[in-house]
């Protein structure tokens, strides 16, 4: 039997309004996709004017929290935000970052006061949220200082790219790759592939995590040959996880952790980079990945793609990856 939080609804939040994010949850409420209610935090007139634009026949039904179950039923439930954002596809603009903001806040407040069980959030556009103050790397940043903020724990997020093809970790995740070197400490590894093996046991299921660990320098540094990262950081850092009783193992040579076969070896690759992470989940599985935070105190999942200003308005975008974002955060959150 499911218990009250089974029944509780997903939420999701609007993303960036002039991209893909509005037509994405217009879709996946126009295929009812799943049986279990959604709803989401938006201007509601910006998804009236998407939908026509974008030809999605769904209806919109402006609601409060408790008013979610019933309208669910009926169509897909809007719950207002105080802040406006107009419908102008490709054209993002600053004035409408305190829409976007706070639907992501709204979203994760649900979670936190037993509105909703789990967040799937559509893409945003750093760029736009930066010029109007918004201080954090990226939207896996910005969650964790809210978990931290609205419970009683600190927390570093985790980001992971899962999909049944493959699962990834960049250790170090939205800074300029010069700084890389810089920003990789044995302590950051350790402490992601804590992070990593307990989610991997306590939301996907993973008796005895197996993690593979790439290394920073090509050829995993070649014993210092070709940079002396991964014997002072990396390996120290993997000791310490087997110590700590995980199946870890490398430093290993990126180029050669993502074929067939060496995938079916290990649960999770843990990278030290953004792209060195997640070019082989986009390259593998761009329509089915997800992104997934772990290390949080509640589920959030997000398409693993951006917010496709190209196709804005114009009923193409592909909504794959945000509906298996939902079907993971439906999984994760049970």
């Amino acid at each position: 039997m499911p218990d009250d939080r089974d029944l509780l609804p997903i939420v999701f939040s609007m993303g960036e309004p002039a991209g893909i994010g509005p037509e994405l949850v217009l879709m996946a409420a126009s295929r009812r996709a799943g049986a279990h209610p959604f709803y989401t935090y938006a201007d509601t007139s910006l998804l009236v004017s998407r939908a026509r634009r974008a030809g999605i026949d769904v209806a919109l039904i402006e609601t409060d929290e408790a008013g979610v179950p019933a309208a669910f039923a009926r169509g897909l439930p809007v719950v207002p935000l105080a802040n406006c954002a107009a419908d102008k596809p490709g054209e993002p603009e600053v004035a409408a970052a305190p829409a976007v903001i706070e639907s992501i806040e709204r979203a994760v407040l649900a979670v936190k006061r037993g509105q909703a069980r789990a967040v799937v959030t559509a893409p945003i556009m750093k760029d736009v949220l930066y010029r109007a103050g918004f201080k954090h790397p990226g939207h896996t940043e910005f969650l964790g200082e809210l978990a931290s903020r609205w419970w009683d724990h600190r927390c570093e997020p985790v980001m992971m790219i899962w999909s049944p093809t493959l699962a990834v970790v960049p250790v170090t995740i939205h800074i300029p790759l010069a700084d890389v070197p810089g920003a990789l400490t044995q302590e950051l590894v350790y402490k992601t592939g804590i992070t990593v093996a307990r989610d991997l046991t306590t939301r996907f299921g993973v008796a005895a995590p197996r993690l593979a660990v790439a290394g920073l320098n090509p050829h995993a540094g070649e014993n210092g040959a070709l940079g002396h990262e991964d014997e002072r950081i990396v390996r120290p850092a993997i000791e310490r996880l087997r110590q700590a009783g995980i199946d870890a193992r490398g430093p290993l040579p990126a180029d050669t952790m993502f074929h067939d076969r060496a995938r079916q070896s290990y649960d999770a690759a843990l990278c030290m980079y953004h792209d060195q992470a997640l070019a082989p989940a986009k390259a593998l599985a761009f329509d089915e990945a997800v992104n997934v935070t772990l290390g949080m105190p509640f589920v959030r999942t997000s398409p693993d793609h951006g917010t496709a200003f190209d196709l804005a308005g114009t009923g193409r975008a592909n909504p794959s990856s945000f509906l298996a974002s939902l079907a993971l955060a439906h999984r994760l959150s049970r």
